[in-house]
């Protein structure tokens, strides 16, 4: 709706040069269609995986979740086109893994004799590890690994309940 508002807007200046240079510079082109799935394919996954965290009411969310599968994509999705031809797209990946380990280190506290957040800094983790699949182009192993997360977090205590008995 709003590119087609742009496009009347552009079509009505009469400088031809100034027209073709804003044409050119609101063209979506398909790789930049690409990315956008594939932060809309990494923002549902992620969302996913906090839909489940939320409904358990755990420290972190929908949201956060969310948020970090998005972020992660978007890292790798712009690392795979950056402009420049030296730049290593393996460090931009290896830096979420370290940015993503931080988070995790801060939602991870001691209470008593009691370790929480262990679940939610590794759940950050993967959905990081989701967002950057997504962002390199790895639709099946991303999504298989989302239902594997939402089939084992929510029966991981039944499980654990069973062998304690």
């Amino acid at each position: 709706m709003f590119c087609l508002f742009l496009d009347d807007k552009i079509n009505e200046m009469r400088d031809i040069k100034t027209r073709r240079k804003l044409k050119y510079m609101f063209e979506i082109t398909a790789v930049e269609r690409q990315m956008f799935f594939q932060l809309i394919v990494a923002a549902i996954l992620g969302g996913l995986i906090g839909l489940e965290r939320e409904y358990r009411h755990r420290p972190a969310g929908f949201r956060t979740y969310f948020l970090v599968s998005l972020g992660a994509c978007l890292f790798t999705v712009i690392s795979r086109y950056f402009p420049a031809t030296d730049i290593d797209s393996t460090r931009i990946a290896a830096q979420i893994v370290t940015g993503i380990g931080f988070i995790g280190a801060g939602v991870i506290f001691r209470q008593d004799e009691k370790i929480e957040g262990i679940t939610t800094a590794a759940g950050l983790w993967v959905a990081a590890a989701i967002g950057m699949g997504v962002g390199s182009g790895f639709y099946f192993i991303s999504v298989a690994a989302t239902v594997l997360i939402l089939t084992v977090l929510p029966s991981s205590q039944k499980i654990i309940n069973m062998f304690k008995k």
